[in-house]
C-alpha cells in the first residue's frame, strides 16, 4: 500500500483545529486574583509580615501560580554578612519586593514602605545584639537603609 504525505497547509490546518478543541486545562493557568494583597502583605514592616514571607519563601513551589520573582542577589554589590551581621534574608525579601511590584506595575508607590521595611528587617537582625555590637549593627543597618532610600531609585 502506498502511503500519501499531507500537504503542509492541510497538516497546520488540522493541527490549529486540534489545537482549538483542546481542553482549556492546556491552557496556561491564570494568576490569582489576590496576588496583590499577598504581595502586600509580604512586604510589610512588621515582624508578622516577614516571617510571612519567609515562610512562603522556603516553600516556593506552593505559589507558582502566582508568577512571583524569587530571584535575588542579596544585597547586591554590598556585603550580605557586614561585619558578621547577617542581613542576606533582610536583602533577599528587599530583592523580593522590589521585583514583584516593579513587575506589576506598583513600584513607585511602594519603594518608601519596601526601603522601611528593610530598616525593619535589618534592625530586628540587630534586636539579637547587645552593646557595642548592637550598636556597630544598628549603625551599619542605618547605612544600608539610607543607600537603598537615597541611591536605589527605579
Amino acid at each position: 500500500m502506498r502511503r500519501r504525505r499531507l500537504a503542509p497547509a492541510l497538516v497546520s490546518a488540522a493541527t490549529a483545529a486540534l489545537l482549538a478543541l483542546a481542553p482549556t486545562a492546556w491552557a496556561a493557568a491564570a494568576v490569582p486574583a489576590d496576588k496583590p494583597l499577598v504581595l502586600d502583605r509580604w512586604t510589610q514592616t512588621s515582624a508578622a509580615s516577614y516571617e510571612s514571607w519567609a515562610e512562603a519563601r522556603a516553600h516556593r513551589t506552593t505559589w507558582t501560580a502566582y508568577g512571583f520573582d524569587w530571584s535575588t542577589d542579596f544585597c547586591t554589590s554590598s556585603p550580605d554578612n557586614p561585619f558578621g551581621f547577617p542581613f542576606a534574608d533582610a536583602c533577599a525579601r528587599h530583592d523580593f519586593g522590589y521585583r514583584n511590584h516593579k513587575a506589576a506595575g506598583l513600584f513607585p508607590a511602594a519603594k518608601a514602605r519596601l526601603d522601611e521595611a528593610f530598616h525593619a528587617d535589618l534592625t530586628r537582625v540587630c534586636a539579637r545584639y547587645s552593646g557595642t555590637r548592637k550598636g556597630s549593627c544598628d549603625g551599619t543597618a542605618w547605612t544600608y537603609y539610607q543607600a537603598v532610600r537615597l541611591f536605589v531609585i527605579s
